[in-house]
Order: C-alpha cells, then structure tokens, then sequence
C-alpha cells in the first residue's frame, strides 16, 4: 500500500478538481471523478510529481475511457 505525503494529496487532489473542471458539466459524476483519480494515484505511484503532467495522464485516459464511447456517433467511432 503506498503511502502518500501531505503535500503531494493536496498536489493530487487539486490536480483532480482541476482535471474535472475541464469535463463538460453532464460528465462530472462521481464514476467519472473516481475514474480521473485512479490515474492520477497510478501515475503518482509510478513517482510522477508534475501536476500537468498529472492532469495530461488523467484527461487522456478518460477520453480513451469506454463511458465517453456512447456520446460518439458510429460514424466518429469508425474514424
């Protein structure tokens, strides 16, 4: 179990909110916030401390993420 300072919760959390606040209204859901957490921790785990980079990681796996695959029109999907 990893063990996290203070200062990087704060870095991660902000990094979070920040990450969330860029999502359209409709898709700021708990499943999605969770989800954007998740790759934060996984890329904080891994020793990263950037929180652009942080936020990058988190935003781009949510864009590849399967929930944002049913607001794509199958037309978009073939591309």
């Amino acid at each position: 179990m990893a063990v996290y300072q203070p200062e990087l919760i704060k870095l991660m959390k902000a990094v979070l909110d920040d990450a969330a606040a860029m999502l359209p209204e409709a898709k700021r859901t708990s499943t999605m916030k969770a989800e954007i957490a998740s790759h934060i921790l996984a890329c904080a785990a891994k020793g990263e401390r950037n929180p652009t980079t942080l936020k990058i990681a988190a935003l781009s796996a949510v864009v590849e993420c399967t929930h944002y695959s049913h607001d794509i029109s199958p037309e978009r999907r073939a591309v």
